[in-house]
């Protein structure tokens, strides 16, 4: 991914920052479009110099003219183009109209799209449907977006791939799966969760030369993380000074989460790490980790003392829902300490739901499912949505994860593109649990710890993924990586 702006808007919002540099700062739409073409052409012409011929499939509106010109500028270059038009071109209004008339003077091949009809081309470029997209596809357009994904040529979407809903990241029927996406003026929120890491392949942007300020007219409705290096420890730091976290978990035949979210909180920095955990297990959970304090705790006076010592507590890992683990969760939300809550801390806190503002929450989509009651599915309708109402019904920052995670925060949304399909594998969740509490015990924000916690965690899997793959990723497999990326100040 190329060094992306970091502010995120919905489709209507770039819609109105188009209109302002058109309308307000005299920029002609036509001059607009001529550059969105210009940019994917050398996005094509550089990533496939090889190809020698390009099938560019246009629809009925400002999107077809973006594929008029990328037609043009594909035959000026002497490669061999065939537009596939699903709407008859001479419907089309204003500025694609004239796009389309341009090419066509150029002796430029236009044929109606029909459904089963052969695609000869190194490259197929998408400029089908545009941003405004607001029910499912279905009919001739449908048939192409089948006929375009079925082609065994790599696939290049102007602004979004047909299909995808910008503001959601949703498939609405059927969307176009492309090698790359190049977005124009103000990126849409909905390219960077939901399902659009399936379908919009890397992400190219050009603001097309609308000035900046025009950008300061509109709020932006989230943001992307990036990578904010850890301030330098003081030279006579001691391990007071960095953070005491205590990991509340591990019902029996569940001893392994609470481990790995102790060892994540140390690999990220904190000082010291406890964990209380059934007496079974305390004995044996730090054999091949013997850094973190175990502790055997069967009543929530047992632990009281341990929750006077801690500056975090991660409340979940492992815990279950039995009365142990409910008398456990009870005394820890009531500690007045900033707090983790992940798995069964959720499960437990959805089945008696109240607020904090000094705490962080990271369900996944069936958890966030519970806590907001609804299905799974409704969470994955409108996953900004979702996070934002997660947030305002229970306080503190909420984590939504799965591809593209989002970090609501009271005033402020965040989305983290790092991460892999890897990372479905069992584990992952607690490690994050660590991660975070280790950043906030460092004395991180929550939002800040959240986003880097999210931000490193992801990248983690990336590297890990990168060395030896992305099948059989373990969560463990996050550790060294983690130490390297919180002592990284270059990577960005």
């Amino acid at each position: 991914m190329q060094n992306l702006p970091i502010k995120l808007y919905r489709a209507a919002q770039v819609r109105e920052l188009d209109r302002i540099a058109i309308q307000e700062r005299g920029i002609p739409g036509f001059e607009l479009m001529s550059r969105a073409g210009h940019e994917v052409f050398q996005r094509l012409n550089k990533q496939w110099p090889d190809a020698r011929s390009v099938a560019v499939f246009c629809g009925s509106g400002n999107n077809a003219g973006d594929g008029y010109i990328i037609a043009g500028l594909a035959l000026a270059a002497g490669l061999n183009v065939c537009v596939h038009a699903v709407s008859y071109p001479e419907k089309l209004n204003g500025d694609a109209l004239t796009a389309y008339r341009k090419y066509s003077a150029a002796n430029g091949t236009v044929m109606p799209f029909q459904a089963g009809q052969v695609i000869d081309a190194d490259m197929l470029v998408d400029a089908l449907l545009g941003t405004g997209l607001d029910r499912p596809v279905t009919g001739l357009y449908a048939e192409a977006i089948q006929t375009i994904n079925a082609h065994s040529s790599p696939v290049i979407a102007v602004d979004i791939p047909s299909g995808l809903n910008a503001d959601t990241g949703n498939v609405m029927g059927y969307a176009v799966k492309a090698v790359c996406t190049v977005t124009f003026i103000g990126l849409k929120q909905g390219l960077f969760t939901g399902q659009a890491a399936e379908y919009c392949g890397e992400i190219g942007y050009a603001q097309l030369g609308v000035p900046d300020d025009v950008f300061d007219a509109l709020q932006a409705t989230a943001t992307r993380v990036v990578k904010t290096p850890l301030p330098p420890r003081n030279r006579c730091a001691h391990k007071g000074n960095c953070g005491h976290v205590l990991i509340v978990g591990g019902e029996l035949c569940y001893s392994g989460a609470a481990r790995m979210a102790g060892e994540a909180a140390l690999r990220v920095g904190s000082g010291l790490v406890s964990i209380a955990t059934r007496a079974e297990h305390a004995g044996l959970m730090n054999l091949n980790r013997p850094e973190l304090m175990c502790h055997g705790v069967e009543t929530a006076v047992q632990l009281a003392a341990l929750l006077e010592k801690a500056d975090v507590i991660v409340v979940g890992p492992g815990l279950g829902q039995s009365d142990w683990a409910k008398a456990l969760f009870d005394a820890a939300i009531s500690s007045g300490k900033p707090m983790v809550i992940d798995a069964d801390g959720l499960n437990l806190l959805a089945a008696s739901p109240t607020t904090k503002p000094d705490w962080i929450l990271t369900p996944h989509p069936g958890e966030a499912a519970r806590l907001l009651n609804c299905s799974t599915a409704d969470i994955q309708q409108d996953r900004f949505a979702a996070a934002l109402s997660l947030q305002a019904g229970y306080g503190g920052v909420a984590i939504l994860k799965g591809a593209g995670t989002l970090i609501a925060a009271e005033h402020q949304l965040a989305v983290s593109n790092t991460g892999n399909p890897g990372m479905a594998s069992g584990g992952m969740g607690d490690v994050l649990s660590g991660v975070i509490a280790g950043l906030l015990a460092q004395g991180l924000s929550l939002p800040d710890a959240a986003q880097q916690g999210v931000y490193n965690h992801g990248l983690a899997a990336d590297l890990a993924a990168e060395k030896d793959g992305e099948r059989g990723l373990l969560a463990s497999d996050l550790m060294p990586y983690l130490r390297h990326l919180v002592n990284w100040i270059r990577h960005s």
